[in-house]
């Protein structure tokens, strides 16, 4: 460290020898294709899907110039909406080298959400997965466009989706109206793969190629712009933190959807000519772990509520994961009491946790499997290469070390903007393009930073702050306890009351008295939940984090509180 720099503030830039990659997806695609062509690169499980590299790239080719064929080109946005099948990783790879814009709609949509979501983003195409359990994916869209019906494949004209144009299906009975999946690549068949290769040099790093829809607690979702730069990087990165090598092999139960499957698995993959697994399409604890022995799997991603679920099965024991040594733990924080289980009953000693949000592509801090057990249980990391974190207070100032404050970052990662939000967009990233997180953190003096909690989840209670982080993690020690979450509910005397939410153990009882005698002692007494809720489950997003809003709505109602 210069001693120009003053290290007791919070604040960190991640200085490092390896380079920024100036690349586009497509030509990342071609130059690992040519170096690991018989590497698995593709295996879907429920499908019977295995792709070497070569042949992913071939199959990205065959999709790209299907879509030029539709008229479907730069600039263009493509919706997909759908679970986690093949088609949607061919769809991650085969769109930028056309240089359209792939939209990530959330498969859990109802028709609101979804007609919002196509209409914002201004999608002239979309693909459709096939039926899966109570979706019916072609059906909702019917209920919009009513109009696809009578609509020659291609030439949609909707009134309530304008720009809509094109609809290509995929596993599933024609649908009238659409193309299917496999009537597009033979058109691209009339494609010179001269008129490819032109598309894809007319890409640049800098265009954006993906629009995320972050689920907002207020007001309508927004759709953060990324860059091929931005979410190339970050997967390069991400992987470089877990050691990956072209011979690792990683199970992504995480939906597609989200930048956990495409950046932190799918491009942290490629980056590194290793293998995407694939093990259902939506979560299954059973089949996430019956593809991680089967297909000898050495890493494995997922949110906490994922680990919990696979570690709380009965058999789990009955599961071969010898094979596992790393993954990531991130989407929400990580209980301590769970990450010392996957480095031990998992195998996962190189396990790390990683910290962001979509509209950083997503990660800016990470464990490292060297760090200390006790920063790679309590931390999120240190901060990513080529990007700076700092902590600020109330007027904007940097924070002394130790203290909590909002964490803001800024670098490559940042996205371009909210889609046609310039609003949304200002709100978020300041003058000097640092990106306003709203999560509450500590740095502490080797520059490792502690996630505290949402500033909008801080609660205040007679005048006393209370993160409902700290409070959970203590909940975790006891033995009864296989989750939690703590939230905020209003009280006329102190303002707000502390509420827990309960999942225990299988076969366990427990009462609220019992709960109250663990924290007697142990924390502040106006830490000590006042309310408790036993619960089997939590509302969460598709990607598996806890909607500690909808939690509140619900026990305002239950207990009848006045808000």
């Amino acid at each position: 460290m210069s001693f120009l720099e003053d290290d007791r503030l919070s604040y960190v830039h991640g200085a490092s020898d390896v380079p920024l990659i100036g690349s586009t997806l497509g030509d990342l695609l071609d130059r690992v294709a040519e170096r690991y062509p018989e590497n698995d690169a593709l295996v879907v499980c429920h499908q019977g899907v295995r792709l070497t590299y070569a042949g992913l790239r071939r199959e990205c080719e065959r999709l790209a110039r299907g879509l030029l064929a539709c008229g479907i080109g730069k600039g263009d946005r493509v919706g997909i909406l759908s679970p986690n099948w093949a088609e949607c990783v061919l769809a991650q790879f085969g769109l930028p080298k056309i240089g359209a814009i792939l939209v990530n709609l959330n498969p859990a949509s109802r028709t609101t959400e979804l007609e919002y979501a196509l209409a914002q983003s201004g999608c002239s195409a979309l693909i459709l997965a096939p039926p899966l359990k109570t979706s019916d994916f072609a059906g909702l869209l019917g209920e919009i466009c009513p109009e696809l019906s009578a609509a020659a494949p291609g030439r949609l004209v909707s009134a309530r989706l304008p720009r809509l144009r094109t609809v290509i299906t995929f596993g599933q009975p024609r649908i009238a109206g659409a193309y299917t999946w496999e009537e597009v690549v033979a058109l691209g068949e009339g494609v010179p793969a001269e008129d490819l290769a032109a598309a894809q040099r007319a890409q640049h790093f800098d265009d954006p190629i993906n629009i995320q829809y972050t689920s907002g607690t207020t007001g309508r979702p927004k759709g953060a712009t990324l860059s091929h730069h931005s979410i190339l990087n970050n997967g390069f990165f991400i992987g470089e933190r877990m050691r990956l090598t072209e011979v690792d092999r990683l199970c992504i139960p995480v939906p597609f959807y989200h930048c956990f499957h495409m950046v932190l698995g799918n491009l942290a993959c490629v980056t590194h000519g290793a293998t995407m697994v694939i093990p259902a399409p939506t979560f299954d604890p059973r089949k996430t772990l019956e593809a991680a022995e089967a297909e000898r799997c050495t890493a494995l991603h997922g949110v906490p509520t994922m680990f919990i679920a696979e570690l709380g099965l009965p058999d789990f024991e009955a599961f071969d994961l010898s094979s596992l040594r790393t993954g990531i733990m991130a989407g929400s924080p990580c209980p301590i009491e769970v990450m010392k289980q996957v480095t031990t009953r998992m195998h996962m000693s190189e396990v790390t946790i990683a910290y962001g949000m979509t509209e950083t592509s997503p990660v800016s801090f990470q464990t490292l499997p060297t760090d200390p057990l006790e920063k790679r249980v309590g931390t999120v990391g240190r901060v990513h290469p080529h990007v700076e974190c700092k902590i600020v207070g109330p007027t904007s100032a940097t924070l002394p070390r130790g203290e909590t404050g909002e964490l803001l970052s800024r670098g490559y990662l940042l996205m371009l903007g909210y889609w046609d939000n310039e609003e949304a967009t200002r709100q978020a990233i300041d003058a000097a393009r640092w990106m306003h997180t709203g999560d509450l953190a500590t740095m502490d003096e080797e520059g490792f930073v502690r996630i505290v909690g949402r500033a909008k989840d801080m609660l205040i209670r007679g005048g006393e702050n209370v993160y409902p982080r700290e409070i959970e993690e203590f909940l975790y020690g006891h033995p009864k306890v296989q989750d939690v979450q703590v939230i905020g509910v209003p009280d006329e005397k102190y303002g707000e009351e502390v509420m827990a939410w309960i999942v225990l153990k299988a076969g366990q009882t427990a009462t609220p008295d019992e709960l109250r005698e663990f924290c007697r002692g142990k924390i502040a007494h106006y830490k000590v939940p006042r309310y408790w809720r036993f619960t089997d489950t939590y509302p969460m997003t598709v990607s598996g984090k806890v909607q500690k809003f909808k939690m509140r709505e619900m026990a305002i109602a239950e207990l009848g509180l006045a808000t």
